[in-house]
């Protein structure tokens, strides 16, 4: 690693280290603490004040630590959660979502705006689960109704639109069917390997010496999921998938199959948690913004004019369809939910990358998608929290309660 490869990973770090400092300092204003870290990268970057560039070194510890964010998201999904009433209707918005996002993707082509249609379909799909749990635990809406459908539709959304984005979009020239074959074997072998994790070998000799070395100097346990997040997204990647399919599923596979792990590790989420969001995390989020094409927004006014087109993309591919549930969630309800599915970013940067590296999408366009999931994040928590205010600390949360 050169000097000047160092200086600018520290200068990231210095970045990831100022966000939340400046966060909590308008913590009021409800602005999440991924938006500031990208705006500081923009700050810092090579469009305004030129002290950091993403060098090789840069790179690469930011898809690490994306990799790291895409596991961390799959093992916060609860799939047993899906199978009732609330994880239906979910799935039931999600069609709406995918039919859509199809057409919205149509129209952006027909007019113009787009020319890869069916990848900003998959885009508008997603929803940031990574910003709306918080949102929803400190609203005190995690429990509720409202709470566990925005769940339940952010992690379906997470999920699929990640799916999507590799079946369709890998770097691989086969078939879609070769993909799906391809992604199929993938995750059998996923899940065999979460399975040796898993509450089934802890009687085994494997298991009683994880369990031994796993909160000794060894960090047994942590050392291994590391070395599984790489070695999946490196094995997606070998596939034809894309990489952060490899993560993702790890992460979803390994919550499903591990289900004695508060018992048997409790303290690994929290290792798992300050190695991501204390070192990797934030050198995605902010090499996101040092990367961010913003001289292709403010050289030429007029390519600012997709920017709210695509945050009303968001809003009616994302929230439209929770409006079919206002019966059971409210029209208050309906409308909040609808807007927390509407936020959307992580996944927007990291699919306007993809497209780049394609040639399927233009400096522009993705800038000004990335621009609307910005917009997203600063905007619809804070409207939909407006709409149903936090409870008082003093009377728990029914959880029967309806928006």
């Amino acid at each position: 690693m050169h000097s000047n490869e160092l200086l600018n990973l520290t200068l990231v770090l210095l970045a990831g280290l100022v966000a939340p400092l400046v966060h909590h300092a308008i913590r009021r204003t409800k602005v999440p603490a991924v938006v500031i870290e990208i705006v500081i990268g923009m700050i810092i970057g090579p469009d305004v004040l030129h002290w950091v560039r993403a060098d090789e070194t840069v790179r690469v510890v930011s898809t690490i630590g994306l990799s790291v964010l895409l596991y961390l998201a799959g093992n916060e999904i609860d799939v047993h959660s899906l199978r009732g009433r609330i994880g239906r209707q979910a799935l039931i918005g999600f069609g709406g979502t995918l039919i859509l996002a199809y057409a919205a993707g149509t129209l952006l082509d027909v007019t113009g705006v787009v020319h890869e249609p069916l990848l900003v379909a998959v885009i508008l799909t997603a929803t940031s689960l990574g910003i709306v749990a918080p949102v929803l635990k400190d609203s005190m809406q995690s429990a509720t109704p409202i709470g566990q459908y925005v769940l339940a539709g952010a992690a379906i959304g997470d999920g699929a639109a990640i799916v999507l984005l590799s079946l369709l979009f890998s770097k691989d020239t086969t078939s879609a069917s070769t993909r799906a074959v391809l992604l199929g074997s993938f995750v059998v072998i996923v899940a065999s390997f979460a399975w040796l994790g898993s509450r089934r070998t802890m009687k085994m000799p494997l298991g009683r010496v994880l369990v031994k070395l796993q909160d000794t100097n060894a960090q047994i346990r942590v050392r291994g999921t590391m070395v599984i997040v790489l070695a999946f997204a490196v094995l997606a990647d070998k596939l034809g998938l894309e990489a952060i399919l490899g993560a993702f599923v790890a992460g979803v596979l390994i919550n499903a199959l591990d289900g004695n792990a508060e018992v048997t590790h409790p303290l690994l989420k929290v290792k798992l948690d300050a190695i991501a969001f204390g070192f990797l995390v934030p050198v995605f989020f902010v090499t996101s913004g040092v990367t961010f094409d913003l001289s292709s927004l403010l050289d030429d006014p007029s390519r600012l004019a997709p920017v709210p087109i695509f945050v009303a993309a968001l809003l009616v591919v994302r929230g439209l369809p929770t409006l079919l549930f206002h019966r059971t969630l409210g029209w208050r309800g309906s409308i909040s939910s609808g807007l927390l599915l509407a936020t959307s970013l992580p996944f927007i940067v990291a699919a306007t990358q993809i497209g780049l590296a394609a040639g399927t999408l233009t400096p522009a366009i993705a800038a000004a998608m990335v621009a609307a999931g910005l917009v997203s994040a600063l905007v619809f928590p804070v409207l939909s929290s407006l709409l149903i205010p936090t409870p008082a600390r003093s009377e728990p949360v029914p959880v029967g309660a309806n928006g």
